[in-house]
């Protein structure tokens, strides 16, 4: 463990916390402007998540407010730090990458301060960054660590083939990955995603995490990928036949289903939300769980709805997993009970009325808008927050997210 922050480096910091609320933004711009001068560094980060758009700076700044405000009350941070650690190990960050960000970080906040980042204060947050630095190291060694002992593991990037293309909707296809080594791959945790580094002709390598989208059989996994119409990597994806070789890093995710769940189970998605959700469903199949789970999905319409023949064949003769689906403005030819079984949006009234809200594990997938309407409405319901699972897209909003 590293040794404890110093009762002056903890004072100096929380009293940096105005001046972050002011600036902090600036801090972070020219924090990555710092970085990405370092192709080393710049091609560890999502690039999707950086050029024209601030949400990816507006997260780290929240983020390191959020380490600021909580510098005395680190467990409050233990989640976060956990769901970091997992990402940076699906993007393959080393201990050697850590003096640059780093470095990075106490030039931008001098730059951007300027006479009022004293020497005392620049040394307080090297002594805290260092700090989370070298838990987030720890962590992140003996992640790769258990990925490298168990059957089929691997650090690194593993070249995989795709092997088949299914296409599941107007937007959604999947893609049956086989390693080229022939080996085996390891068992993931249902849920859990897969990072990629894509070599697409005529731009810097793209980082992408895609959930695994079919429970674990020790030879292949599956994603599912919506092309998005802006998207860079989904639309060169969506571009290729059976061959093209990816490089792959193992599985990671903090966002999983337990091996043998005790509580009813909620599968709540939206859109291609549905990917670690059929994981999780062909993984209850699999191990014949007998808790009561409910799957429920919401798409736009039977065009846009991905896998849900396969789902209901999950279901069939399995009186305990109940499926319900959800189009939000239905085709004028689809019918009730045949292409959906509600139209509209899945409302907070609809799902406490229907799901065991006082006793399931509710997991949750889709776009923010959706993730943060069914998180609050649980959560006001009364739902303990270590019942409400959820994986979202684009940049988390988390300390020092990568």
């Amino acid at each position: 463990m590293p040794q404890p922050l110093s009762a002056q480096t903890i004072a100096l910091v929380k009293a940096t916390v105005p001046a972050l609320e002011a600036h902090g933004l600036d801090v972070v711009r020219e924090m990555y402007a710092r970085m990405f001068r370092n192709p080393e560094i710049r091609d560890l980060f999502n690039q999707s998540h950086q050029g024209g758009s601030e949400a990816q700076p507006r997260a780290l700044t929240g983020a390191i407010l959020a380490y600021a405000n909580n510098i005395d009350n680190l467990t409050a941070l233990v989640p976060a730090v956990e769901r970091i650690a997992q990402k940076h190990v699906g993007l393959q960050i080393l201990p050697e990458h850590y003096p640059h960000v780093a470095e990075a970080l106490l030039g931008a906040i001098r730059a951007v301060l300027g006479e009022a980042a004293t020497d005392e204060i620049l040394e307080a947050w090297g002594e805290a960054y260092w700090f989370l630095a070298n838990i987030l190291i720890a962590r992140e060694r003996r992640i790769y660590d258990e990925q490298l002992a168990v059957e089929g593991g691997w650090n690194g990037w593993r070249d995989f083939r795709i092997d088949e293309i299914v296409r599941e909707s107007s937007t959604i296809a999947s893609f049956i990955l086989r390693p080229v080594d022939g080996g085996p791959v390891m068992a993931h945790k249902p849920g859990q995603y897969l990072t990629f580094w894509l070599e697409i002709p005529g731009h810097a390598p793209a980082k992408r995490n895609y959930s695994i989208s079919a429970a674990p059989n020790g030879r292949t996994y599956r994603i599912s990928v919506k092309r998005e119409p802006q998207g860079l990597a989904s639309g060169w994806l969506h571009q290729q036949a059976p061959g093209t070789v990816l490089k792959v890093a193992a599985p990671a995710g903090e966002f999983f289903l337990p091996e043998h769940p005790e509580r009813p189970v909620v599968l709540l998605s939206g859109g291609v939300g549905l990917t670690p959700m059929v994981a999780m469903l062909e993984a209850l199949v699999q191990s014949a769980a007998q808790v009561p789970v409910h799957y429920i999905h919401g798409t736009h319409d039977r065009d846009t709805h991905a896998m849900r023949a396969h789902v209901r064949a999950l279901a069939e003769g399995r009186p305990q997993i109940a499926v319900t689906d959800f189009h939000q403005t239905p085709l004028a030819d689809e019918v009730a009970g045949r292409d959906y079984d509600h139209a509209g949006l899945i409302t907070e009234e609809w799902l406490l009325a229907n799901t065991p809200a006082s006793e399931a594990d509710y997991y949750i997938c889709g776009p923010r808008p959706f993730l943060r309407a069914a998180v609050a409405a649980l959560s006001l319901a009364g739902v303990p927050s270590d019942r409400i699972h959820y994986e979202f897209f684009g940049p988390a909003d988390e300390l020092l997210a990568a």
